[in-house]
This record gives structure tokens, sequence and C-alpha cells, in this order.
């Protein structure tokens, strides 16, 4: 103020803006920096908790599974079993011990609940073999010895009926309808903690993973990170209202607990095995009589990524009376794309014997669309029986191949495996169904009558090779 006081009006007119020239940059500077600072403290307080919870924004907000919880948990039952174990001796694989060589083995898992009434939902896996099956209510609201309406291994499940009476039956919805990224949870009893809740996220659809060892299996599951452990099976996989999306069945492991990856079957493939069951007490279950594989990379270019090929048209069957060939290229069923070949067995296990499908399909570059009825299991087999040699010392038919399952195979000679029974020799050596025995012994067989007479008269030291149903190399070997 004194040095401006001596100074001339000029001076002071250039003094004065040289300070507000530098004091309105310099503040405008520290408020911004300090705003800055500000705001980068509260995004980082703000933002850390969600960092690593699957990347969820505040505008859309974390979901909250209070209220599916609370829905689901009275809707999944824990379930207890007790087996008879037959114990082996050392003797010959197809003998039987009627003395002292069993035990009981017990196991758990869970079921849904699907009526008041009492029918429940569960794995078939979880209890295949039992002798005695018991089902335990939420809550410990009441226990009961359950009887098995049906069971279908082809897709794994099967159907329970408990005598009770209001019971909370889960909703059901619409699995096409669940999408990859959609939040479930998986409710079940795993390591026998009953009433367990874990979430997760749908990561993929329509996974087909080789564990139904069928003929014809049925997998189209939907893939979940939602943890899914021993004792989760036949449990609900739901989305955020409560609804069931799918039934947990498998997880895939290499130590047999979780490790991020497990399987539902799809509700829509449940509700309609566990309706055939609960209304008609048998499954209705269609056959296409053809079989398709996924197409390679190339072979999608052509389609425009989508499609399944046709590798094997059942001769008399209703598709080859309908005009399907080897080769054709079955692009949609009823106006649904066909991505892959889950989607065509998903799609064909929801419909039943007699049902009508319109198949798109792409022969030689040229579209077009045929209309085929579905067979029954019974006019199936009438067709593909034929021939069938059975033996009942080894609990199985035996059937020559065709030259399609030569082709198919890429083999020379075989007899196939078929009807085995349960607790028989050929299903205790671990030969399933479609299993194609390419050698006994080291010797190449035809005649299905020629390796039953084989087999049956050999003593000691038998090894058995062959290709599975879906053309995996193995070899059996017994002393």
């Amino acid at each position: 103020y004194y040095t401006m006081k001596f100074m001339t009006n000029r001076s002071k007119k250039w003094i004065s803006r040289l300070f507000w020239s530098a004091i309105i940059p310099g503040t405008v500077a520290l408020f911004v920096g300090v705003f800055i600072n500000k705001s980068k403290n509260k995004s980082q307080l703000v933002y850390a908790p969600y960092q690593n919870a699957r990347n969820v924004s505040l505008t859309s907000g974390f979901p909250n599974f209070e209220k599916a919880s609370a829905i689901t948990t009275p809707c999944v039952v824990f379930i207890k079993t007790v087996s008879t174990v037959q114990y082996s001796h050392g003797g010959w694989f197809w003998d039987f011990d009627p003395f002292g060589s069993r035990g009981q083995s017990t196991s758990t898992g869970s079921g849904v609940i699907l009526s008041k009434d009492g029918y429940i939902v569960t794995n078939n896996h979880v209890i295949d073999g039992a002798n005695k099956i018991t089902v335990v209510l939420n809550d410990n609201a009441g226990e009961y010895e359950a009887k098995l309406i049906g069971a279908d291994p082809s897709s794994d499940l099967a159907v329970l009926k408990i005598e009770a009476k209001d019971l909370s039956p889960i909703a059901i919805a619409n699995s096409d309808d669940v999408n990859v990224g959609s939040w479930v949870l998986a409710v079940g009893n795993p390591f026998n903690l009953t009433s367990t809740v874990t979430a997760g996220i749908v990561s993929a659809k329509g996974r087909n993973i080789n564990i139904v060892k069928n003929q014809f299996p049925i997998e189209s599951f939907i893939q979940t990170d939602a943890a899914i452990n021993p004792g989760n099976s036949g449990g609900a996989l739901v989305n955020d209202k409560g609804e069931l999306v799918g039934i947990n069945t498998a997880i895939q492991s290499q130590t047999g607990s979780y490790s991020g990856y497990g399987f539902a079957i799809p509700s829509n493939v449940v509700a309609k095995i566990a309706n055939d069951f609960m209304q008609f007490g048998a499954l209705k279950k269609a056959y296409s009589s053809f079989e398709v594989r996924d197409m390679t990379a190339g072979e999608k270019q052509k389609t425009k990524d989508f499609g399944v090929i046709v590798t094997q048209v059942l001769a008399e069957g209703k598709a080859e009376k309908a005009g399907i060939i080897v080769g054709d290229v079955i692009g949609k069923i009823d106006g649904k794309i066909i991505k892959r070949k889950s989607d065509f067995d998903e799609i064909l296990a929801y419909h039943r014997p007699q049902d009508r499908l319109i198949f798109t399909l792409i022969r030689n570059a040229d579209s077009k669309e045929l209309t085929m009825e579905l067979m029954s299991k019974d006019e199936y087999e009438s067709i593909v029986d034929k021939g069938l040699v059975y033996s009942k010392v080894l609990g199985a038919g035996f059937q020559s191949l065709t030259e399609v399952d030569m082709k198919k195979y890429g083999i020379k000679a075989g007899v196939k495996v078929r009807k085995v029974n349960e607790g028989g020799a050929i299903a205790n050596m671990g030969l399933s169904e479609g299993f194609i025995i390419t050698s006994f012994n080291g010797r190449a067989y035809i005649d299905p009558a020629e390796l039953i007479a084989s087999i049956e008269s050999s003593k000691r030291g038998i090894s058995i090779t062959g290709l599975t149903a879906s053309g995996q190399r193995s070899t059996f070997s017994f002393y």
C-alpha cells in the first residue's frame, strides 16, 4: 500500500493488472484442485466395495436376494437315501454271493417341491439304487419316507412322492428367458448343510459336458458360477424372483468340490419330464429317428453360423419317410434356430410321441421345410431291436452293426451292446448301452451269438476293447 502511494497512476494500473492476472487463475486452480481431490477420494470410497462385484455400477444397483431366498428355501428339501452294496470276494465277475457280502451305503442330496400334495423332483443319481428314500422338509418341519414315481437316466431326473399336504411348491420360470449374465441363486444342502443359498450368474447356456452315460442323453445344461457342491444335486437354481430356472446337477472339478463351474438342467426340460411322471406315471419320450452332430467352424460359415448336420437316419423310421437324409443341415425346428446339438436335444425333450414338428433344413445350398411326426419308444425299439440276441447270463442284448454304424465309427467289425440290465454281468464290467465291442481277447466278432458264446465260456483273463456310444475308445480287463 505504502509503495503504491508514491507511484504514478500508470504504474499502479500495470501492477494492478499483474496482480489480478496472477490471483484469479491461481484461485481458480486452487478450487479445482481441491474439488478434484475430494471427488477422487469420494469415488474411491463409494466404488471400492463394488470393484470385485462383477463391475456392477451404482446406477444399476447391487441385487438383493433376500426376497428370492425367503421364497425359495421352503421349496427345497433334504434327501437321504440308504442303498444295499454288494461286495465282491474276488470271484468270477458275474458270480453272485448271496451270503454276507452286502452292506449299507448312505448318501444325501436335495430336491424341489413341485406340488402342494407332495410331488418332488430331484436328480436320478441322487436316488439311483436306493432301498429307502427319506425327505426332510426345510427347518426340520417334517420327515417323510418317499416313493419313487419315476426316473429318467437320460436326463438325470427323478420324481418322488411323499404323503403330505399344504407344502410350498416352487414357481417355475421359462428357462428360454434366462440369459447369459442373469443373476441366479443355487439353493440346496451341500455337505449336509441344509438350506444353503449361494449366488452367481448364468455363465453359459446349452452346455453338453458328456456326464449322462446313456445312449440318448439329454444334455443342454445352464452353466453357472453360483457355488454348487456335493449335496446340491437335485436342488434349485432360481432367478432373482425366486422362480425355478433349473435343477442343479453337476460340477466340473478336479477335487470333487466347487471350482467355479456348475451345471443345471433347464426348467423347461424339468417341467415336461416331471409332468409326464405326475400325469402318466411314465416318461413320454419322443424319438426323432435320426442323429445329428455339431458342425465344424468351416461348415458353419456356409450356413450363417447355425445348424446341426444329420449323420444317421434310421431305416424305416419316420424321418426317412418324411424325406430327411444324411448330410442335411437342420437349421430350425418350429421356427426356433438350432445353433448346436444340445439345442436340438433340448427341443425334442419338450415333446411327446406323435407330436408333429416342422424342420427347416439346408440341402445343397437350398432351404426347404419338412414336417415329421415324432416316434414313441416302442415304435423306435421295434425297428432298432431287429436282430437283437439276448443273454440272461450276461444280462444284456447284443446286436450286429449296420453299415451306417461301421461307417460312423470307422470300423469293419464289432457287436453293439444293448438293453443292459442293472446288476448284470455286462453292467458290472462297466459296459454301457450302445457300447461297441470291437474285440474280445484279441479277436474281432461280427456275429452276436458267437460273441456271447465266447464270453460265457471264458473262465479267466479276459480283455474287451471297444468304443463308447460317443466314439471314445476303451479297454476293460478282468483276471
